[in-house]
């Protein structure tokens, strides 16, 4: 338990340490994009500024949502981190939206921005967020290895700014500018319709998406003692945590105990499925009153 203890310690650590590094150098970057004009860097506050949201609830989220059941929560707190994904989204979205509504007109009338300010923003950049996502790659929770998502995007979007910026030094074309505000802008814009619609999926109680139920319902319908199976639901919780119910017909009656073995071992064919928490229920009667699986 201690080693166990331990690890989480180390893991909401490395969580911490990115989440004050991203906010410092959104801050730097936001007065940076102000000093260069450039609106390809504001763009990318905006999208900082939105990783240093997700990261500070992933961390607050990182203890919340290991609590157990209670008497509020008898499914315990793991929906607590489809809150956080919906707030960040909302934030990114409204964001993308105004950076947009400034970056299309200045493509066509484009500003002059300082492309040598640019370079060192961008080389910083990389630097910061390089350090965070060597971090938490030493982490193997999986709100770890997503926060480190998150921040190989950010390292990507500043070799973007880099690879701009040079260019802009090189050949007098201040479009640039607005055009990689308007890129960014749009990739952004295309993870938030994705976070979103993996959320409200969640949400909405749809299937998971790393569950096959076809294939559940032809394992369990080979298991000897199963005749049918009714009233069949997978869900999850957290888009990790995935939970299923089920009603099935046995051939005969058993005893208690024999049924508690059938239930172990439906259950132990269920876990290579992606499926963590079962509920089963056995019966004899076929006309049981369930909807068909």
């Amino acid at each position: 338990m201690a080693m166990g203890h331990h690890h989480d310690h180390n893991e909401e650590g490395n969580i911490k340490v990115a989440f004050f590094l991203n906010v410092s150098f959104t801050i730097i970057e936001l007065i940076g994009g102000i000093y260069t004009n450039s609106l390809a860097i504001m763009s990318d506050a905006l999208h900082d500024f939105g990783d240093s949201l997700s990261i500070g609830l992933s961390w607050y989220l990182q203890r919340v949502s290991g609590k157990a059941k209670d008497q509020k929560f008898s499914y315990g707190y793991r929906r607590f981190s489809l809150l956080g994904a919906i707030i960040n989204s909302v934030v990114l979205l409204v964001g993308a939206i105004f950076i947009l509504s400034q970056a299309i007109p200045q493509l066509f009338d484009p500003e002059e921005s300082d492309a040598q300010g640019m370079v060192v923003l961008a080389v910083v950049g990389i630097l910061v967020n390089g350090v965070a996502v060597l971090r938490l790659k030493k982490g193997s929770s999986i709100n770890a290895k997503v926060v480190s998502l998150h921040l190989i995007e950010d390292v990507l979007g500043w070799v973007a700014v880099l690879i701009g910026s040079i260019i802009m030094i090189l050949v007098d074309a201040p479009f640039i500018d607005p055009l990689l505000s308007i890129l960014i802008s749009a990739y952004v814009l295309f993870n938030i319709y994705r976070n979103i619609k993996q959320s409200f999926m969640i949400i909405l109680q749809g299937i998971p998406q790393n569950v096959n139920i076809d294939e559940i319902k032809t394992i369990l319908v080979n298991i000897p003692e199963v005749v049918s199976i009714h009233d069949c639901h997978v869900w999850s919780m957290d888009g990790e945590y995935n939970v299923l119910s089920i009603h099935l017909v046995l051939d005969k009656n058993y005893s208690l105990a024999q049924q508690d073995g059938i239930k172990r071992k439906i259950r132990k064919l269920l876990k290579p499925e992606n499926v963590h928490h079962a509920t089963i229920e056995l019966d004899v009667d076929e006309d049981c009153g369930m909807e068909e699986c």
